[in-house]
């Protein structure tokens, strides 16, 4: 759903509480992913051998890792590029042309 899909279908009010809920008490698959990796690192830490690993497990042990690549530094003609993309883009968009 876009942004504009879900202003169709709440206010920004509505929008406004929700945001503020999430702050609170969050959802999705990063929190999913938290509550995997406590109950991993339970059962985990259950079955260590304390003599072959002093450290207790944690649920960081278990999160998957998201790999980011770097972004790659634009120069100022590619970024005026861009710019100029754009301004054509909103112009035609808007009936002019540039």
């Amino acid at each position: 759903m876009t942004v504009r899909e879900l202003l169709e279908r709440i206010d920004s009010r509505e929008l406004t509480e929700w945001a503020a809920f999430f702050g609170l008490e969050p959802w999705g698959t990063e929190v999913e992913d938290w509550r995997a990796g406590l109950v991993a690192a339970t059962i985990a830490n259950v079955n260590r051998d304390p003599k072959q690993r002093r450290k207790p497990f944690e649920p960081a042990d278990f999160m998957p890792r998201r790999e980011q690549t770097a972004a790659e530094e634009q120069s100022v003609e590619e970024q005026a590029r861009i710019l100029e993309t754009w301004a054509r883009t909103l112009a035609a968009r808007e009936g002019g042309s540039k």
